[in-house]
């Protein structure tokens, strides 16, 4: 059983203990999430079981999508509701005029300050855990990027807004960010994660629903292949003989694989005949050489004596370059 299964994180519940229950239900041998929620928060969490956690890295880069609602006039040590009240100032003079130009700032990309309530690490230990033992541990400021965000409705003194942001932004912070520029700080009060790696909450299955489907033994069907996961990443089908290359960890080139933006697609995942997974390789090419992120070819086992259909199209695949196959691959179907 390997894949990955989108949970909807229920409120009041850590990332950790959604990925125990997972889990327990799948009798997995190991499964991990692709992008911490705070435990108050609620959306998306992609877990990747067995196999597939070998994938998270490139799951966890893409982009994510909130719904928000931001609070003004209120400062929290920890950026959030759950923190503890700094400071609290008027929000007369905020209008929306001066929320829609606060809005324009943040979007686009700036370096922002970690917050000190985090799950990064110092010396081996998490910062949140550091600050409630009286040590804040300031992290130097990281890269990021909001490529949207949408005012929903502005209920003083409460902001719903919609944000789309490259992984490792946080929300919290940008709530307070905004607070700051507006002159009356801000916290985040609610956060709903709607979309990660390409999945949404309509890809999204409940815990409860999960543990119903393993107590009747078809936890499998929510379970969604690796081949399918890395849904924001270009794909290639390959024929037995680039196949068999790659279970041999032969290094391959453009002429085996096609050329690639590497710039606008950082990886490419390699199919075999039986559309699965059985490498990531590198979109930017090394000497001509296409390195491998990761190989899958000899976990699956194909059988590549496939049946006459399989082989005839292997034949046409044999024959055309490899952006042609794919294109007859779709054409077949």
């Amino acid at each position: 059983m390997n894949g990955v299964v989108v949970v909807d994180k229920p409120r009041d519940m850590t990332s950790a203990q959604v990925v125990a229950r997972v889990k327990r239900f799948l009798k997995a041998r190991k499964v991990g999430h692709t992008g911490t929620l705070d435990p108050f928060a609620t959306g998306v969490l992609v877990c990747c079981v067995n196999h597939a956690t070998r994938l998270a890295r490139f799951i966890s880069q893409g982009r994510k999508h909130y719904d928000v609602v931001m609070k003004l006039g209120v400062r929290t040590d920890t950026q959030d509701f759950t923190g503890r009240v700094l400071s609290t100032e008027s929000i007369a003079g905020v209008t929306d005029e001066k929320i829609e130009m606060c809005v324009e700032k943040m979007i686009g990309e700036s370096r922002q300050m970690p917050p000190s309530f985090s799950a990064l690490k110092h010396q081996g230990k998490p910062l949140y855990q550091l600050a409630r033992e009286g040590v804040f541990v300031q992290k130097p400021p990281r890269p990021i990027r909001v490529d949207e965000l949408t005012v929903l409705k502005i209920d003083p003194p409460m902001i719903h807004f919609r944000v789309v942001c490259t992984s490792g932004t946080y929300v919290r912070t940008l709530c307070a960010d905004m607070g700051e520029l507006l002159g009356c700080g801000a916290h985040l009060l609610r956060l709903r994660r709607t979309q990660s790696g390409g999945f949404t909450l309509r890809d999204a299955v409940s815990l409860d629903t999960l543990e119903s489907l393993a107590e009747k033994g078809e936890a499998e069907d929510a379970l969604i292949p690796m081949e399918r996961a890395l849904k924001e990443v270009p794909e290639v089908q390959v024929g037995n003989r680039i196949a068999a290359k790659i279970r041999n960890g032969t290094p391959l080139t453009e002429k085996d694989v096609g050329r690639f933006n590497g710039e606008e697609f950082p990886w490419v995942k390699v199919i075999d005949m039986n559309r699965k997974l059985i490498a990531v390789l590198d979109a930017k090419k090394r000497k001509d050489i296409l390195p491998y992120m990761c190989v899958f070819a000899n976990e699956h086992e194909p059988d590549y004596r496939a049946r006459a259909a399989d082989r005839e199209l292997g034949e046409v695949l044999e024959r055309t370059s490899p952006i042609q196959a794919v294109r007859l691959v779709e054409g077949k179907k």
